[in-house]
This record gives structure tokens, sequence and C-alpha cells, in this order.
């Protein structure tokens, strides 16, 4: 099954949700305003991106919580405030992600 995690309001989401509901594809979609990544699911998209390629420092919750300006623990901090995540991240197979380019060839691959 395909997850995907994200935010209704995000334009790249949309399009990642779009394109598996035309290809008729099933999938999970997570929404990242009411719960986060688990730390499992984190420590699973950490084997493909580092945190700082995840961490999206221009988020409105990454500047208003001024992370830019503090000393604070990456991995707890994306786990207390998920909407400072990069979206959509899709998981499928046990493979990662970020983004919706190369879309077509990471959901078709087996």
């Amino acid at each position: 099954m395909i997850q995907i995690f994200g935010t209704k309001k995000c334009k790249e989401t949309q399009k990642a949700l779009r394109f598996l509901k035309e290809r008729r594809i099933d999938f999970h979609f997570i929404d990242l305003s009411i719960k986060g990544l688990s730390k499992g699911e984190l420590n699973n998209v950490l084997q493909f991106y580092t945190i700082d390629e995840i961490i999206d420092s221009l988020s409105k919750e990454y500047i208003t919580k001024n992370f830019k300006y503090i000393i604070h623990d990456k991995i707890q901090t994306v786990l207390d405030y998920p909407l400072i995540l990069k979206s959509p991240i899709i998981r499928h197979n046990k493979k990662v992600l970020l983004g919706v380019d190369g879309i077509d060839r990471f959901v078709t691959k087996d």
C-alpha cells in the first residue's frame, strides 16, 4: 500500500493524490496537520534522506517557532512539529520519495 504524508493545502501533495486517483492506484493519505510521522516511519524516511533534506526551513511552522535561531534536536522537532516537513513524503514497498518528481516510476516499480 502506498502512503502519502502531506497536507490537504499543499499543492505538491495535491498533485501526488491526483496522480494516484487518476490511475486508480490505492493509497493511504496521512494528513500531517492531524497526525505526524511515528519514530519508525521517520527512521524509514531517514534511510533515504537526511534530516536536513526533509525539513522545510521556509515553512510557516518552522519560521513561527524560530527553529532557525535556536539549538534543537532536529529529529525530535520533526516528531513534535510535523508541519515543518517537506511534502509530500511517499512510501511504497519500504522505499521513500520526497516530492512528486519521479512518482510515475516510483509507484509502478515492484
